[in-house]
């Protein structure tokens, strides 16, 4: 069964499969490294990587590739603000950032290119643009690309159905600007005082790339002039998007993207982000307010990809009862996570996991249905009916690693339940235990008191028992 995702292009659920029968090639816009990430940014890559996982735990290979931003105007805005040269503070927060994907279980991309490093394939790509007439050298020394000069434009952002304006003499200088402008826009931006020394040398004079250019070029270099899917946070449709085409197919009259998959925004305790508000959560912080990250990740992946989020600390108390919940069932079952390769995995009895998360990335009911089952399982395990069978207890646990290898859940048995029992405490429940074969039921159940007394509570099975703490 293929996954379904829905394409922001044609406004349609349409099939994710790939163009050359091999793998999946798709590409993630990643961060702008001048500071950490906060949660919002997260549930892009979140979601980015359940798509990826989904793909390949149903038996599809994947290609990702997802860059890095280390030269705009916030990066060196604030490098020089700190004094810092420009790649050392930018590898400084690149590592941050890579620290904070390792412990939400994001899967490494298998390429993660950065601007700087492909300023070189930016030029050639601009010269193009100029050859073919559909950008142009301003006096300056930068380089716009000519809006009114490709006829598409606005298509993925629907732009064209409302007023566009434009000319060469509207021209857009800054990495990013008002959402219905359609202004000419830098390819290439002539060296400025307050660039300090953070320029390059190029057919145009000194300068630097805008930052449109880079994904553009950094897409052709790592997944070729067409490919399968694209995909960033609703914000980047555009300008970025909407502009990553425009550079592209322009030059090489061939589809960029031919899927585009846009995560919603994040909102958190019903108001939009922003520094003002202070709830530009990062990962640390919640950390330090005792979240752990597979706590954030489940809150993060819980909405519809298609829907905003809102994030709540009561959203995070939930997420903390729902991972416990999950270790209680790996507990029960005896489940041992696994490492490594998530390709082509058995779902078993939560075949349904997989369908809800193959139909349009739906993780609510994804998530729905495995607590279904969790429950429904735990139930017939509680009534005995996976006593003696290995085999059907082994599919539950493959099914169970195959939902948290989508999800990209890391989960595993409490600590607790394995904790040793003290010996007058194992004295105590032996008694009992042979109080009961004896069918002397008043001592038995004098022993059972004790021992809730005492913070212990006693199981019995049909051959022998098993003793575990109160959650009392």
């Amino acid at each position: 069964m293929p996954l379904k995702l829905y394409d922001t292009l044609t406004r349609e659920v349409r099939e994710v499969f790939p163009m050359d029968g091999k793998s999946v090639r798709f590409y993630g816009c990643g961060p702008t490294v001048y500071g950490p990430a906060h949660i919002g940014n997260f549930r892009t890559f979140v979601m980015q990587d359940v798509f990826r996982r989904v793909l390949e735990t149903s038996g599809q290979k994947t290609y990702h590739a997802r860059n890095v931003t280390d030269v705009d105007d916030k990066t060196i805005r604030q490098s020089l603000a700190e004094g810092v040269p420009l790649h050392e503070f930018t590898d400084r927060w690149s590592k941050y950032f890579d620290k904070d994907c390792e412990a939400l279980n994001l899967l490494t991309p298998h390429v993660q290119p950065s601007a700087v490093a492909h300023i070189p394939e930016q030029i050639v790509l601009i010269e193009n643009l100029i050859t073919k007439g559909k950008a142009y050298k301003a006096e300056d020394g930068s380089v716009y690309f000519n809006v009114s000069s490709f006829e598409d434009y606005g298509r993925l952002s629907r732009l064209a159905d409302r007023e566009i304006t434009t000319s060469v003499t509207e021209r857009e200088s800054s990495d990013e600007y008002e959402r219905d402008s359609a202004a000419d826009f830098a390819l290439w931006k002539a060296r400025r005082p307050e660039d300090g020394e953070n320029y390059w040398e190029s057919p145009w004079g000194q300068g630097r790339p805008g930052w449109h250019i880079e994904c553009s070029a950094i897409c052709m270099k790592h997944l070729g002039e067409s490919f399968d899917l694209h995909s960033g946070g609703v914000d980047l449709v555009f300008p970025h998007h909407e502009n990553e085409i425009a550079q592209v197919e322009a030059t090489t009259n061939k589809t960029f993207a031919r899927h585009w998959f846009h995560i919603a925004h994040l909102m958190v305790e019903g108001k939009k982000m922003s520094k003002s508000l202070g709830n530009l959560y990062t990962l640390e912080e919640l950390s330090e307010q005792g979240y752990s990250p597979q706590e954030v990740r489940y809150v993060l992946l819980s909405g519809s990809y298609r829907q905003p989020l809102n994030f709540t600390f009561d959203s995070m108390k939930a997420s903390r009862k729902a991972m416990s919940k999950l270790r209680d069932f790996a507990t029960r079952f005896n489940f041992i996570p696994t490492t490594g390769s998530t390709l082509e995995t058995e779902f078993g009895p939560f075949q349904p996991v997989q369908e809800a998360l193959l139909s349009d990335l739906s993780t609510p009911e994804a998530l729905g249905r495995c607590f279904s089952l969790v429950r429904e399982l735990s139930e017939a395990y509680e009534k005995g009916e996976y006593e003696g069978r290995q085999d059907a207890l082994s599919e539950v646990r493959r099914g169970f690693q195959a939902t948290c290898d989508a999800l990209g859940l890391i989960v595993e048995a409490k600590k607790e339940d394995v904790e040793e029992i003290p010996a007058d405490i194992a004295n105590l429940a032996e008694k009992r235990w042979n109080a009961k074969l004896s069918k002397d039921w008043a001592m038995a159940d004098l022993l059972r008191n004790e021992l809730l007394e005492l913070g212990w509570v006693v199981k019995d099975g049909k051959e022998t028992f098993e003793i575990t703490r109160s959650s009392e």
